[in-house]
């Protein structure tokens, strides 16, 4: 005779059978705006949940909504599927944030233009690889440095390098020149004078502000 806690017992088996042993797989694509096809990218992937940002690739990290949904839903022993980085960032520094950050949550990324996954263990094969990530983003910024004073050089030698801009013309730092001797004149001048208000009135930051008043005092 078949007891009512056998059924419940079968219901907790078939639940535990059922239950994946690994975690799921993620998609994640990034289209432009005007590009609708978001299904070939991750053509033929077996994916349990697909996040997709139709956004330019330009766009800062924290203005994709559904990255940051990503990275909230996935959970350890989760794998985080792309066509390719440039899909997650076209900075390799930001890159390689990104993927560190998943690979502290154990989740596995991988991108299929590239054929490379980071397993999530942090293991020395992953640390390896982002090594090198690091290694070609720091090439990357000193060819680009390298080639820029190379230009600044060659402008030079023919005399059409003026230099950076300042943000104040002479015209505006005497301006400037009038208000701190406006705001050093009393007491409550120098109360009621707010440099927050200065910099607003003359359209620089306030660390640019700071710069000017240090040389004009």
């Amino acid at each position: 005779m078949q007891h009512p806690e056998d059924d419940q017992t079968l219901d907790i088996i078939s639940y535990i059978e059922e239950k994946p042993a690994h975690g799921q797989t993620v998609g994640y694509i990034r289209v432009s705006t005007t590009d609708q096809n978001t299904i070939r990218q991750l053509d033929g992937v077996e994916l349990n949940k697909t996040f997709v940002d139709k956004i330019s690739g330009s766009t800062g990290i924290k203005d994709r909504p559904e990255l940051k949904k990503l990275f909230e839903y996935v959970r350890a022993g989760d794998t985080v599927v792309i066509h390719s980085f440039d899909r997650l960032a076209r900075d390799l520094n930001i890159l390689i944030s990104l993927i560190q950050q998943l690979n502290d949550k154990g989740v596995a990324l991988k991108s299929i233009k590239e054929d490379i996954t980071f397993n999530g263990a942090n293991n020395a094969m992953d640390k390896f690889i982002l090594h090198i990530f690091g290694a070609v983003a720091e090439f990357q910024k000193s060819l680009i440095a390298e080639a820029r004073q190379e230009g600044i050089n060659k402008r030079k030698k023919l005399g059409l390098y003026e230099g950076r801009k300042p943000s104040l013309s002479e015209e505006q730092q005497e301006a400037l020149r009038a208000r701190i001797k406006e705001k050093n004149s009393s007491m409550e001048n120098y109360k009621k004078i707010k440099w927050s208000a200065v910099a607003k009135e003359f359209k620089v930051s306030e660390p640019t502000l700071m710069r000017y008043i240090k040389k004009l005092s």
